[in-house]
C-alpha cells in the first residue's frame, strides 16, 4: 500500500497536524519507506517460530524478601501535624 499526498493531508486532517505543503513530498516518500519495511516483516516466514512474550529466555532475579528497616513510627509521629492511635490525622476534604 503506497501512501499519496491526499492521503497523507487526510491523516493529517484526522491527526489534527498542520503539515507544511513544501514538506509534504518528502515525507510521504519517508512514510512510504516505513510501510515498505511494515510489508517486508509481513511477508516474513515465522511459521515455525513459536509465540514468544521476550527472545530470551532469562529468569528475573529477585532479592530476598527480607525486612531492611525496623518499625520507625516512634520516630516519624513525632513530625505530623496531627496523629492520634497511632495513625496520621489529616483533614476532611469530602463532605
Amino acid at each position: 500500500m503506497a501512501l499519496d499526498p491526499q492521503a497523507l493531508a487526510r491523516v493529517a486532517h484526522l491527526a489534527r497536524l498542520h503539515l507544511d505543503p513544501t514538506d509534504s513530498a518528502a515525507l510521504t516518500d519517508r512514510l512510504n519507506s516505513i510501510l515498505d519495511m511494515v510489508n517486508q516483516l509481513q511477508d516474513a516466514n515465522v511459521g515455525d517460530v513459536a509465540p514468544m512474550a521476550h527472545p530470551m529466555d532469562v529468569a528475573q532475579t529477585l532479592r530476598a524478601d527480607v525486612v531492611t528497616e525496623g518499625d520507625i513510627r516512634a520516630i516519624v509521629q513525632p513530625l505530623a501535624p496531627a496523629t492520634g492511635d497511632g495513625c496520621y490525622l489529616v483533614p476532611r476534604v469530602i463532605e
